[in-house]
Parts: structure tokens; C-alpha cells; sequence
């Protein structure tokens, strides 16, 4: 007992025992069959070998020592064991608490579906493994079956495998209600997307015409999706559009400052002297306001206010009367009496205006900018 205990390393005065060897790899597949690994407890893995699971297969293959008898359609029975079958599912340990017979195995039936079907199934039941071929052959009948025993892993299984690459334009009407008849909230969104965005199609699909007889109610359900759909389609893209506006003028106010303030090309203001070899801006709308602001200059009707394009200009100059931080110092022309006569305005024009300011600094989020800030009037 002293030697091995001599053997165990130090640290700081104290023994340290070796630490335990790390867990191997989960393995996530094995020949043909497909692993299952529940999704839903995060961080855990499966290290269960492959030869548990070849004895999992065994056992239901073989049937050695079965005390369940399941019934399927033509004639067709699968033996399997009360206590796996009970442990992987609540639904199939009440219906075998209910069979329960004096001196002979305990039956009940799965009908409706497939013997195959069945028979993939209980397996999943016994080893959480499927073969491919068998899931995109049954996978349907497989949802059906998980909803109806409970086992919530296979269903989520079932949904993907129909997500991935079964579900279509000809059979996403008859997914769709049967998603919702299973309970898969999930599987149903995905097809309902799918009738959005391909509804002209879908409409012209046997499984619509079944569905319009035999559940009016659901036509009238997705009808009306698809019509509220199309509305926030379009208020999105109404949005889309004011906020382009919204920085479209929150760039016009920019370049406007930019050259009252600093000059750009061949304007500028007058006590400095535009320069041959400046650098050009980074403002897209100067070339615009250069030749707006010239027109402004030139135009003999400007005053009487018959001229579109200056009353274009008249505008922006009073627009960025209302977003001008101070006014004292800005260089942009009629600033400051615009800004005074805000206060002599309609009180629902003048209301107009800081709506117009406030949503134009929103678009940029400057609210604190060193030129643009909302100006508050005191009277």
C-alpha cells in the first residue's frame, strides 16, 4: 500500500491522482444504419459501442425471450419485449398494461400502416437506428407513429428528413396537414412558407383540390396567411423605401454643409476661392446641389415661387434650418431666419417639420452629430 502510494505524483505537499482517460469519440454511424443522437440534451455524448448496438438489433431480430406480440396489417406480426417497449414509450406501456393476459404474451395491433413501417419502427424503439432506404420509404407513416406513441426523437427525424429533401411542390398541401395533425409546429411553418412562395403553383396541385373539398375551413386559413403576407410585404417594402428617402435627404443635408462650409469643385462660399486641384468628396449628392444651388442663383422666378426646382431648394435650406445644432455659427445661407421664423409658423406645419428632422436623424442614428441636432422651440 506504501509503494503505490509513493508512486502517485506531488503537488505541493499533497497526492494528485492521475486523472481518468477521456471519453472516446460518439460514434454516428455503423454499416448501413443511421445513429440517433437526441438533439435535445445539449453537451451530452454517446458512447455507446458498436457492439451494444449490434446486440440491440439481435435481440429484436432474434425475438429471444419475447413477451409481446404486435398485429399489423395482412396478417403480418412482430414479436418484441414489454419492458424496452414500455421504457420507450408511455402510450405503448398503457396499451400493454391494458392487454395484459393470464398465461399467454401480451398482444395488441398497429394498424393503418405498412408492416414494414411497423417493423422500422419498433426497431428505432429498440437501437435509435434506421435505415435510410426505410426512412425515405416510410417516413410519413414513421411521423404518424412517433406522434401517436410519443417518441419525440424519431419525429424530429422524420421532420428532417422531409425538410432536406422530400418535401415538393406536389406533396407540401398533403405535409402540410398532416404536420398539423402531428403536432409538428415546425414541419407545418416550412410548408407553410413553401405554399407563400410558390402558391400559384401549389394552387394548381391535386392535393389543393382534395384539401378545398375536404377542409374548407384550412383553403379559407391559408388564403388569408397569404393575403396578410402580401400586406407586410408591402408595408416592409414601404419602410424600405421612406428610409432610403430618409437618407437620401440626410446625405443632401451633409453635401450642403460640406459646401457652404468648406467648398467642393467650382462652389463654395465666397470668402474662400474653390482650388483646380482639390481632391473630390465622398458626398454623392454635390454634383446634385452644385447645379441646384446655380439654378437657385440664376432663377428669375425664385421669389414668386413659380419655379419648382427653387422651391426644391427653398426646402432643403428650411429643412436643415430644423436639424442645424447652432445656427450662430453655420455657414449655410437663411440658417438662423428660418430657424426664427419657426416659431412664427402653423403649429401643425412646424410639427410637420421636426417629424420630418427627427426621422432623418434616426436613419443615421447622429443624433449627437457635431452639425445636425433637433432644435426644440421654446415659445
Amino acid at each position: 500500500m506504501d509503494d503505490a502510494c509513493d508512486k502517485l505524483p506531488l503537488t505541493k505537499g499533497k497526492f494528485c491522482p492521475v486523472p481518468p482517460p477521456l471519453p472516446c469519440q460518439p460514434t454516428t454511424s455503423y454499416h448501413h444504419k443511421c445513429l440517433v443522437i437526441d438533439r435535445s440534451s445539449l453537451g451530452r455524448k454517446s458512447t455507446v459501442s458498436v457492439a451494444t448496438r449490434d446486440l440491440w438489433e439481435q435481440l429484436f431480430d432474434e425475438a429471444y425471450g419475447a413477451d409481446v406480440v404486435i398485429n399489423t396489417d395482412s396478417g403480418g406480426k412482430i414479436y418484441g419485449h414489454a419492458s424496452i417497449l414500455g421504457m420507450a414509450s408511455q402510450v405503448m406501456k398503457n396499451t400493454l398494461k391494458k392487454s395484459k393476459a393470464r398465461n399467454q404474451p401480451r398482444s395488441f395491433a398497429i394498424c393503418g400502416v405498412p408492416h414494414d413501417a411497423v417493423c422500422t419502427f419498433i426497431r428505432f424503439l429498440y437501437s435509435s437506428c434506421y435505415d435510410r432506404e426505410d426512412m425515405e420509404d416510410f417516413v410519413l407513416h414513421l411521423l404518424v407513429l412517433s406522434h401517436v406513441f410519443v417518441v419525440p426523437h424519431l419525429k424530429r427525424e422524420c421532420e428532417l428528413c422531409l425538410e432536406k429533401g422530400q418535401l415538393n411542390i406536389e406533396n407540401v398541401i398533403d405535409i402540410f396537414q398532416l404536420a398539423l395533425l402531428c403536432d409538428a409546429p415546425r414541419l407545418s411553418l416550412v410548408c407553410h412558407r413553401m405554399i407563400l412562395s410558390n402558391f400559384k403553383a401549389v394552387s394548381a396541385t391535386e392535393g389543393w383540390k382534395a384539401m378545398k373539398q375536404s377542409h374548407p375551413m384550412l383553403e379559407k386559413d391559408i388564403l388569408r396567411s397569404i393575403v396578410e403576407a402580401d400586406t407586410r410585404k408591402k408595408a416592409r417594402q414601404r419602410k424600405l423605401n421612406e428610409r432610403k428617402m430618409y437618407l437620401h435627404l440626410h446625405e443632401a443635408m451633409e453635401a450642403l454643409v460640406h459646401i457652404c462650409r468648406d467648398g467642393c469643385r467650382t462652389i463654395g462660399p465666397h470668402d474662400k476661392v474653390p482650388k483646380e486641384d482639390q481632391v473630390p468628396c465622398g458626398f454623392a449628392a454635390c454634383k446634385g446641389l452644385e447645379l441646384l444651388a446655380r439654378h437657385f442663383a440664376a432663377c428669375k422666378l425664385r421669389v414668386s415661387g413659380c419655379c419648382g426646382r427653387c422651391k426644391r431648394m427653398w426646402q432643403l435650406l428650411e429643412l436643415h434650418s430644423h436639424i442645424c445644432a447652432d445656427s450662430d455659427v453655420c455657414r449655410v445661407p437663411l440658417c438662423r431666419k428660418f430657424k426664427e421664423r419657426g416659431g412664427k409658423q402653423n403649429k401643425k406645419e412646424e410639427m410637420r417639420w421636426k417629424i420630418l428632422a427627427r426621422k432623418i436623424l434616426r436613419s443615421k442614428s447622429i443624433s449627437g452629430a457635431q452639425y445636425f441636432s433637433i432644435v426644440v422651440s421654446t415659445s
